[in-house]
């Protein structure tokens, strides 16, 4: 127990120190992860920058229970040319609440296609795939492997993502996610999110988020999200606010063409 215990405090210490850093420097960069949804989109962070995605609280309301979320938090850097490294933790959900936004977990992103999210015509598409860790006083390893488009158009953004999983307790996972946003160009634009989450023999949940990301500038961004789901037939409410924020840490290398998308939006 002492050393799930001592692994879970470790992800969150990497998460953490990167926020203090990325404080002192978020002046200079874009980023474009992606709060405050399950689902990701087809871009990634540029060569030689940091995204970090920030929920310090949330709230949840699972069986009649009001109960505190997060901290949680996910790490994004981009190590080469279309790629990105992610790594991603959070404070263990309440019992009954079903699949939770930022599972604990390692994982690289590639752009496959780029598109209209890397400022060229047609779709954009990416992978990622990647290691699933258990949560605190579990064990186990699982894998991950997802599929994602992204499209824009004048009226907003829409992004499939497909994912099937082998969770860390060594079951099937299947994720159908979209994803709505509103128009780009929009300084506090509106989001929607639908998904079915199928964890085989153990659960299965059917989420709607609604919300809005305000971009402040374009290495900033603060969203909210409402959630209303159910999970194996229960009814479960969760509240979502965090802070999107980039920053360089180019390590002697110099920076590429952007392949990221132009404001913050991604897992």
């Amino acid at each position: 127990m002492w050393a799930h215990e001592r692994h879970r405090v470790l992800w969150l210490e990497v998460v953490h120190a990167a926020l203090i850093a990325g404080g002192a420097v978020c002046w200079s960069c874009p980023a474009v992860a992606y709060r405050p949804f399950d689902g990701t989109d087809a871009a990634v962070a540029d060569v030689g920058e940091v995204e970090i995605e920030f929920q310090p609280a949330g709230a949840w309301h699972v069986d009649k229970r009001d109960t505190p979320s997060g901290p949680d938090g996910v790490f994004n850097y981009g190590f080469a040319e279309r790629w990105e490294f992610i790594l991603q933790g959070e404070a263990p959900a309440p019992e009954g609440a079903g699949a939770t936004s930022v599972p604990n977990g390692a994982f690289l992103k590639y752009v496959i296609q780029p598109g209209v999210l890397q400022d060229k015509p047609g779709p954009s598409l990416a992978t990622e795939f990647g290691l699933l860790l258990p949560e605190m006083g579990a064990s186990g390893v699982g894998l991950s492997w997802s599929g994602i488009a992204s499209q824009r158009w004048d009226w907003g953004t829409a992004h499939l993502n497909v994912e099937t999983n082998l969770t860390p307790d060594q079951r099937g996972e299947l994720l159908l996610d979209v994803i709505i946003e509103g128009p780009n160009k929009w300084k506090v634009r509106p989001v929607f999110e639908v998904y079915s989450d199928s964890v085989f023999g153990q659960a299965q949940t059917f989420s709607a988020l609604v919300g809005a990301i305000w971009q402040v500038r374009d290495n900033l961004a603060f969203d909210v999200g409402l959630r209303h789901a159910l999970v194996n037939g229960q009814p479960v409410n969760e509240l979502r606010a965090g802070v999107t924020f980039g920053f360089p840490l180019n390590l002697g290398r110099p920076t590429s063409e952007p392949t990221s998308a132009m404001q913050l939006g991604r897992r």
